[in-house]
């Protein structure tokens, strides 16, 4: 009898245990997952009571919110896309939807205003500041280069195998991928997005935009298990580069006195070159001139010199 009780704990303890580990987040590995007492696993965003959904993409600012949670024993790493951002990085303020807020402020009361993708658009203000919208990057440019493969890749192929990753894994639904280019090594992806013909239950570019990122810089947002595999009729399609550029639907608002600063930095650099030319010029001009009239002098006095009478 106490043999039968021992094997029945132990089963019990086995299925206990398997369940604590399937429930995870397969979407976002910054979530913690509990499962009830009916076997539903329900998981909530780090560092917040914010019940994630796991079977679609989490929003760029709740995970870029998570990213900045310090770990024990890790160091923080956050978003690396410098090269849109040139602010880098920041503990965003988000909607209850998950979406950016217009206004972004850091502690130091330091405030701008932010597109969809939580990328400033405007210049940098006090408290203040005013954002009447929060504008949608309606476009998305993703420039891709990968290592050279050991087959020959063709264009259709590399389009196809790029359409289906992003309608498979990243939840993206065909019809905003709207192109997809491809120049060996290099490759363009295009995607397009309005609000008009988004619903509640698309997932958003710049969300895919974010994972995707992360993905090819070997930080992926996905539960460890579940790593970025891209292949080409069956030839491994190693991407080694990734840049992203964002296209709001209105253009961005910095003021004019940035762009004067621009447009009188290009003046000065054109004069600049415009004045060293000339002078090099007469430079150039004034010691062929000076070296042809030595020459001329030369020549002049060996005409003056007297020659010698023979006896």
């Amino acid at each position: 009898m106490e043999l039968q009780f021992g094997v029945l704990l132990i089963l019990v303890l086995v299925v206990a245990s398997s369940g604590q580990e399937s429930c995870t987040c397969a979407t976002n590995k910054w979530t913690v997952c509990t499962q009830d007492v009916s076997g539903i696993c329900n998981c909530t965003l780090v560092g917040s009571n914010h019940r994630v959904n796991c079977s679609t993409l989490t929003s760029k600012c709740l995970l870029m919110k998570a990213e900045m949670i310090p770990r024990k024993g890790k160091r923080f790493h956050g978003p690396r896309n410098g090269f849109v951002d040139n602010d880098g990085i920041y503990n965003p303020d988000c909607e209850d939807s998950g979406i950016f807020k217009a206004r972004q402020c850091n502690q130091t009361d330091t405030c701008w205003c932010v597109n969809t993708a939580g990328i400033r658009r405007t210049e940098k203000g006090d408290k203040s500041l005013k954002c009447s919208e929060l504008v949608r990057t309606s476009w998305i440019y993703i420039e891709l280069k990968h290592k050279k493969p050991s087959s020959t890749f063709e264009d259709l192929e590399v389009a196809n195998a790029l359409k289906h990753l992003f309608q498979n894994r990243y939840k993206l639904h065909p019809k905003y991928v709207a192109d997809v280019k491809y120049d060996s090594p290099f490759i363009q992806i295009r995607l397009s997005q309005n609000d008009f013909e988004k619903s509640d239950n698309d997932v958003d570019i710049a969300d895919v935009a974010y994972y995707f990122e992360k993905d090819i810089k070997d930080n992926s947002l996905f539960h460890s298990n579940n790593t970025l595999n891209v292949s080409v009729n069956g030839a491994a399609l190693d991407i080694e580069k990734i840049l992203i550029y964002y296209v709001d639907e209105k253009p961005p608002e910095f003021s004019a006195s940035r762009m004067i600063a621009g447009v009188s930095a290009v003046v000065t650099v054109v004069t600049l070159t415009i004045v060293f030319g000339v002078s090099a010029l007469v430079i150039l001009r004034w010691r062929r001139t000076r070296k042809y009239k030595k020459v001329e002098i030369k020549e002049m006095g060996e005409m003056r010199r007297p020659t010698l009478q023979l006896p």
